[in-house]
């Protein structure tokens, strides 16, 4: 669904001006606002739209047309845009309950999790009957790398919601973010038993272990399988897990069955050819010149550091290992900065394009930019000398780093292609990552990106570390302390016990990063050989046979 007209962000700054007096009648802002609510629930987008700026513009600091507008925002994907209007909405109505848990909802969304966080409790405050608040808070929490807040939090959620069909496994997930599998595994098991999240439950406790016998939860997620009402998410998580079981008893050939039925039921598709033209339009506008003419903009900070890769090229790995250092902190893997970007106008536009040349960006644009998301860093860990984010998908904005934070870090983890790519495809992702769909689009895919990183590379030289995973592997000292040279820290030792580090991990390496180093990952895709020849046909040359 294609973003809003401009008109929301223009109307936006006028609700920030003191309340106009020449607004019509109450009662004919009440049916533009009557008719502005029935167009959205109908999907009625545009003129929902249209009444909601009308409302703006004559009483700027309307609080049902600022959360309406901002609903709207929403729904066509504009994450920033609609929580700006509910932050709005909030100034107008700040002892309004549910102006608080609408902006949270988005903020979780968004990632913004310590916004989200802030607005559930000031919540929770003003209305102690929001029950199901502390369910959204305990999975912030989570998600947000501090799993051991979210613990009390759910075991309060669950003595007031007994029957709540998500806080078991919600509760579970964070114990599994912290590496307590046991404990997770008896929740979800409960969990099961009432009938709660059962196919997401089934999914998450066929990670808590690896197994070496065939276990009863198979037969489990077989039986459920057999079920004719199941909903598509459902259908998905139960081949997954089917296909991790299988996989782990080295039943190969039945896993990637699972695993490409799970993938069949996800119906996500991928355009490879408007991928292909995005790239090609960021090795053109990203070039020697550009840099040149834009030196001196943004922030010389070097606190942020940007991991960035394939999913499941060792991103987790790398910044577990870095995070173990007392100086730096990891920050997981963020939204903000591609939120930061959009602000200035760095939208990814209609067919991949950028909606905007970087040879446009002006200094003021550029520290904008930079003072927000390190602003946003700085409130997650405010005397580290080093925050990474870890966002895979951050290898497309490499060009936009290097305009906005001349001095950051930027390491590239990498890993065997085919390799890389039976990890990722072996993992559920949602839609956004409809590449990871079939064997021979996520080639192609895998294509692409190393075509533009190859560009990075080129342009910024040693502005990127290449870490790779098989060298990491093969001499875990040698590597750790060349990553620790580059971010320009001194050595510590605590980083190669990265294992031992307790922070919590919501990714899907969280098993894998509570364990030593060890080389069982490398050329593990040999013994799938003849079930991923489409994957081998598609990476071409690329791939490493």
């Amino acid at each position: 669904m294609s973003r809003l007209p401009p008109a929301f962000a223009k109307h936006l700054k006028q609700a920030s001006r003191p309340v106009q007096r020449q607004a019509p009648s109450r009662s004919g802002i009440d049916q533009a606002l009557q008719m502005a609510k029935a167009h959205h629930d109908r999907g009625e987008f545009r003129p929902a739209e249209k009444l909601c700026v009308a409302v703006l513009q004559r009483e700027p600091r309307n609080a049902q047309a600022l959360l309406l507008s901002g609903s709207l925002a929403g729904a066509v994907g504009d994450l920033p845009l609609a929580i700006t209007f509910f932050k709005k909405a909030v100034e107008v109505k700040p002892n309004a309950a549910e102006a608080h848990m609408v902006l949270a909802g988005t903020c979780e969304d968004a990632r913004e999790f310590d916004d989200a966080i802030k607005h559930f409790q000031r919540a929770l405050a003003l209305k102690p009957g929001l029950s199901g608040a502390y369910c959204s808070l305990g999975r912030c929490y989570t998600r947000s790398g501090n799993a051991e807040l979210a613990l009390p939090v759910f075991e309060k959620a669950r003595k007031l919601l007994p029957d709540h069909p998500t806080v078991r496994f919600d509760h579970a997930t964070a114990l599994i973010s912290l590496g307590r599998m046991e404990e997770a595994a008896e929740l979800l098991r409960e969990s099961i038993s009432k009938g709660f999240s059962v196919a997401a439950s089934l999914r998450s406790l066929a990670d808590t272990k690896k197994f070496s016998t065939e276990p009863a939860e198979l037969g489990s997620i077989l039986k459920e399988l057999q079920k004719p009402d199941l909903e598509t998410k459902e259908i998905v998580l139960l081949h997954h897990a089917a296909g991790k079981i299988l996989n782990d008893l080295g039943r190969s050939d039945e896993a990637i069955d699972e695993f490409q039925a799970s993938k069949l039921a996800s119906g996500h598709a991928f355009d490879v050819e408007a991928y292909r033209r995005r790239v090609d339009t960021l090795i053109a506008a990203f070039t020697p010149a550009l840099l040149k003419s834009k030196e001196g903009f943004g922030d010389p900070s070097e606190v942020p550091v940007f991991i960035v890769g394939m999913p499941r090229s060792g991103t987790t790995l790398t910044e577990q290992i870095c995070a173990s250092h007392p100086a730096v902190h990891g920050a997981g893997e963020l939204t903000k900065l591609s939120f930061a970007l959009q602000r200035i106008g760095y939208a990814r536009g209609p067919n991949g394009a950028i909606q905007k040349h970087p040879q446009a960006l002006t200094m003021a644009e550029s520290q904008s930019a930079a003072r927000e998301y390190l602003g946003y860093l700085r409130g997650l860990a405010p005397s580290a000398a080093r925050i990474i984010d870890k966002m895979p998908h951050n290898f497309q904005h490499a060009g936009m780093i290097a305009l906005v934070y001349p001095n950051a870090k930027i390491i590239h983890c990498t890993r065997d292609p085919i390799d890389n790519c039976i990890s990722c495809f072996f993992n559920t992702f949602n839609e956004k990552h409809g590449y990871n769909t079939d064997l021979e689009t996520l080639g192609l895919y895998y294509r692409e990106y190393n075509r533009l990183m190859r560009h990075w590379h080129e342009l910024l030289g040693d502005r990127i570390y290449r870490c790779s995973y098989e060298t990491m592997v093969s001499d875990q000292e040698a590597e750790t302390r060349r990553l620790i040279d580059f971010l320009g820290l001194p050595w510590d030792d605590a980083c190669l016990r990265y294992y031992e580090n307790e922070r919590s991990v919501i990714t899907p390496s969280r098993w894998q990063v509570r364990q030593p180093i060890y080389a069982s990952s490398v050329k593990r895709w040999k013994k799938y050989e003849n079930k991923i020849q489409p994957l081998i046909k598609s990476l071409g040359d690329l791939a490493e046979l």
